[in-house]
Order: structure tokens, then C-alpha cells, then sequence
């Protein structure tokens, strides 16, 4: 019976409290975090929102069915859509 260690009912409720302060400040750590997730996400949105997509459009004509060229659209994605030809 060497192997068999006995502890006393002391000692094993002084380990229990250890066990349960570790579990309370792992579960702190926890809500802690998933606050922070929450928080970073929610903040992310409110920034995304602050933006809006905008549609210009230009009318460009030229003289006798030439190029017609549109300067000054800043910056973005430039759609050249159909041509029609005015008489």
C-alpha cells in the first residue's frame, strides 16, 4: 500500500478551492474574449456602413460620330456602356 497516497479531507478541499478559482478566472477569460468578438464585429459594421456606393453618369457627345472621351470621372470603375449615334 505504499502506492496509494491518503490525503487528508483538508487537503482535498483546499484543492477544490484551487480548482474552482482556476475554473471562475478560465470562464472570465472566456467572457472576456467572446465580449471582445462581439465588440470587434460590431464595430467593423458601423465603419462598413459609413460608406455608400455612388452612380454617376456622364453624357460625352462628339461631332460627326467621332471619339467621344469623358475626363474628369475620378476615381473608380469606369463602365463604357452602348454608343448611339445622333444625327
Amino acid at each position: 500500500m505504499d502506492s496509494m497516497r491518503m490525503i487528508t479531507e483538508a487537503q482535498h478541499e483546499k484543492e477544490m478551492t484551487r480548482m474552482e478559482t482556476a475554473n471562475r478566472r478560465w470562464f472570465v477569460a472566456f467572457m472576456v474574449v467572446l465580449v471582445m468578438l462581439f465588440v470587434s464585429n460590431l464595430a467593423w459594421v458601423i465603419y462598413e456602413c459609413q460608406f455608400q456606393d455612388v452612380v454617376v453618369t456622364n453624357t460625352a457627345e462628339s461631332a460627326d460620330g467621332g471619339t467621344a472621351t469623358a475626363l474628369g470621372t475620378g476615381m473608380g470603375d469606369l463602365y463604357y456602356g452602348e454608343g448611339e449615334q445622333h444625327d
